[in-house]
């Protein structure tokens, strides 16, 4: 069960301290060799390998599912599982590659259903918000926001608020570096001519000279400018009243969206631009999964048809061929039928639901063999599928695990037969208590349980000899106590063995 994927506990293990590794080699018939391995930690986690190259977990069950099949004591119970009846309908129809071609198209359908159904709710709650969205993009779209623009307005708005204060300022400046008695550029200029004069004398009044000379440059250059301020200063109240009524609108904008800054508003005026367009985009990507979503439902109704033809198409082989297969297994009046009906939903194997009905005493009424069989009648039948799809899988190794469960005398010896005739075409591994199953076996092995010194239990198996076998399947026959009547009934059963 490990090797096909079953969940590990190792809480089971007797070790906690190492690793658990099962490991599995199978030889196909070109004569490959393929070796699974399972190890498990005492963690509890576990790791995968095919021929020592790590796989997942999912590999190693869709392998090792092609190779091995385990039957337990409990596996008739499958009967009452919808999806196991289907299954061998489709196996017996080899319908495998329409099933998964089927299936593939299926999960496409569910899955375009959903990520419609995803869409649509995205729709209606982008719809619900879309006029508070649109009446906020509408009121940044008005108020045509350009990055950078409020500090420019605020720099303005300080010029024009303080306009008669700077251009009198500025006014006054000027007049003091050029009044009536003449310009401070004048006479700088006259004092570096002076000391220039001189500087041939000293040659300290040289560089003296050159500051003074620059010292007029610059002062020329303020008195230049300062004119050009107080002509250039403009006293408007009308464009004043306008900047601020401009700088109140942006200023409420910032507050009613939580903005710093005309940069994130207009960031949120191309977010909602975006909103709106996204919801028309979703329903345009709707609309086009609405089209292949209604594609691939006629592909499905087509493929689930042909499903229901083809397995319409051999249920009475398949019906006839398992009861025949019952009968043989003391059941001489048995009925089997599997029946067929149609449903209006897809689901993951169709359109179809499958019935087992079944009668062990050939009467006319039949009724669902969950419902009818007993446990040992269900064994049987369980073993006739088991048989049968066997033969159309062509599966290589099959364990029985203790199927026999409410069988016994002729009908265990018939169940013998069936698995020893399996064994001649494929490896059939035997769990059994009955000496009518174990004597049909090529080879017999013995499980067997022993205490050490400290009081250890360990599990091990060997395999008979032929004189050995001979008392096994005494005891099986007797019990504790071997009788003669009970050697002579075991080298009986073994010598009318096929196999």
């Amino acid at each position: 069960s490990l090797l096909l994927g079953k969940r590990a506990d190792a809480s089971i293990f007797n070790d906690s301290e190492r690793n658990c590794v099962v490991e599995g080699e199978f030889t196909a018939t070109d004569g490959t060799e393929i070796i699974l391995r399972r190890v498990i930690t005492p963690a509890g986690r576990s790791r995968s390998f095919l021929n020592d190259e790590p796989v997942t977990l999912a590999g190693l069950t869709e392998i090792s599912s092609q190779i091995i099949d385990i039957h337990e004591q409990h596996s008739h119970l499958m009967i009452r599982n919808a999806d196991f009846r289907m299954n061998v309908v489709d196996h017996y129809a080899d319908n495998g590659g329409l099933l998964a071609e089927y299936r593939a198209i299926h999960g496409e359908c569910e899955k375009l259903a959903a990520d419609i159904e995803s869409l649509r709710r995205k729709i209606a709650a982008a719809d619900a918000d879309a006029e508070y969205r649109e009446f906020q993009l509408s009121r940044l779209t008005e108020a045509a926001l350009v990055p950078g623009e409020l500090e420019e307005l605020e720099s303005e708005q300080k010029v024009l608020a303080h306009a008669e204060e700077i251009r009198s300022g500025v006014s006054e400046a000027y007049a003091l570096l050029d009044d009536e008695d003449g310009s401070v550029v004048a006479r700088v200029k006259e004092a570096a001519s002076k000391v220039a004069r001189y500087a041939s004398y000293d040659e300290r009044l040289e560089s003296l000279a050159a500051r003074l000379d620059s010292c007029r440059i610059e002062i020329d250059d303020i008195e230049n400018d300062l004119s050009g301020i107080a002509d250039s200063i403009n006293v408007s109240p009308q464009r004043l009243e306008q900047l601020e009524e401009r700088m109140s609108l942006i200023y409420g904008l910032m507050r009613k969206h939580s903005c710093s800054s005309v940069e994130e508003l207009v960031a949120l005026r191309e977010s909602l631009a975006a909103a709106s367009g996204s919801a028309e985009g979703m329903r345009d990507l709707m609309a086009e999964l609405e089209d292949k979503l209604e594609e691939a439902v006629a592909t499905r109704a087509r493929i689930a048809a042909e499903l229901s033809s083809r397995r319409a198409a051999v249920l009475d082989r398949l019906s006839s061929a398992l009861q025949e297969s019952v009968r043989s297994l003391e059941m001489p009046r048995a009925i089997f039928r599997a029946t067929m009906r149609s449903t209006e939903e897809f689901g993951p194997l169709g359109t179809d639901e499958m019935d087992f009905m079944f009668s062990a005493n050939g009467e006319a009424v039949l009724r669902d063999i969950s419902k009818v069989a007993s446990g040992g009648e269900l064994s049987r039948v369980m073993l006739a599928i088991k048989e049968l799809l066997a033969r159309y899988t062509a599966l290589p190794t099959m364990i029985f695990d203790e199927i026999d469960t409410g069988v016994s005398g002729r009908a265990a010896d018939k169940m013998g037969q069936m698995i020893g005739t399996m064994g001649g075409s494929m490896q059939i591994f035997a769990i059994t208590h009955l000496p009518q199953i174990a004597s049909k076996a090529g080879a017999h092995y013995q499980v067997y349980k022993s205490i050490d010194r400290e009081g250890h239990a360990a599990t091990g198996i060997r395999l008979l000899s032929g004189e050995e076998r001979i008392l096994e399947v005494a005891r099986m026959l007797s019990g504790a106590e071997l009788t003669p009547a009970a050697i002579e009934n075991a080298k009986s059963l073994l010598n009318n063995t096929h196999i």
